[in-house]
């Protein structure tokens, strides 16, 4: 659905009854998202206008003015435009945070003082898809930690085990992300979605392709959500997710396995060292 676009009032946002109405009811499902999309449209159209205002403002030799070059002038501004639109710090974000307050959606406060310190990270040698990884989960992480009480680093250190930092995700049939960043099975007693893929497991100690159904979600959050229930509500993990918030990467990573997590012999070692990555840019992000 397309939104009228919002129109600038004296120094302030404002938007007519029927795009907020509009915006409401497309914004159900992905509210922030939704939001996002519609400042960088209103930003978009903004820059374009700009962009005729400037061409108006110059003078033209009129000696090879046609309606082709100025169909051509005008596709120039449009990607001119489109290429200043949705930076760091620009209008769109300013669009953001007034239409966050007019929808009561609460802004990304954390996310958007992580990213300021991602130049500071570089200089600590931390890969960028690393830190991107870690940002894009960590509201979800820290939800699922309120529920559970497991470390939102250790969460999100296993789900970047799982999916290879998000490289390696779990996909439908249609080549779209099932969000199961996770690796969480299809059991008899899941109703959701799921997706069918050849994995790897460690069959009697030797590694082998098989195929296996796995959930699929509708989003990243819901994936974490299904993880903290998975975890919290069956028993063999009850001893795990009880020394979650006061063990080591080590007693937590080892607790899984123990629990049956994963088949892999070496998992307790791989997670706690993907954890303790997590943590250290957390740290850094601090």
């Amino acid at each position: 659905m397309r939104f009228n676009p919002p129109t600038l009032s004296g120094n302030s946002l404002s938007t007519d009854t029927r795009s907020l109405d509009a915006l409401r009811a497309s914004a159900a499902r992905d509210p922030k998202a939704q939001i996002k999309e519609t400042a960088k449209q209103f930003e978009a159209l903004f820059m374009q206008e700009v962009m005729k205002s400037m061409r108006a403002a110059t003078l033209s030799s009129g000696m090879l003015d046609n309606a082709g070059s100025q169909m051509g002038t005008e596709m120039l501004d449009q990607q001119f435009a489109t290429k200043m639109t949705g930076l760091p710090g620009g209008l769109s974000d300013a669009i953001t945070r007034q239409l966050q307050r007019q929808m009561g959606v609460s802004p990304d406060t954390d996310k958007t003082a992580a990213t300021q310190a991602l130049p500071q990270l570089a200089k600590k040698n931390v890969a960028p898809h690393v830190q991107d990884f870690i940002l894009k989960h960590d509201g979800a992480a820290k939800e699922a930690q309120a529920s559970t009480g497991i470390p939102a680093s250790f969460m999100i250190a296993q789900a970047a085990h799982e999916s290879g930092w998000g490289k390696r995700e779990i996909l439908n049939k249609d080549g779209s992300t099932s969000h199961n960043v996770f690796g969480i099975k299809a059991t008899a007693g899941w109703t959701g979605k799921t997706t069918e893929v050849q994995t790897t497991e460690y069959i009697d100690g030797r590694l082998q392709k098989v195929t296996a159904k796995f959930r699929a979600y509708d989003s990243y959050a819901d994936a974490f959500k299904d993880y903290a229930k998975l975890l919290g509500s069956n028993e063999r993990y009850k001893d795990v997710v009880a020394k979650a918030g006061t063990g080591s990467a080590e007693t937590f990573a080892q607790g899984l396995q123990k629990a049956g997590y994963a088949t892999d012999p070496d998992y307790a070692v791989k997670l706690a060292r993907t954890i303790n990555t997590t943590v250290r840019v957390q740290r850094a992000l601090a």
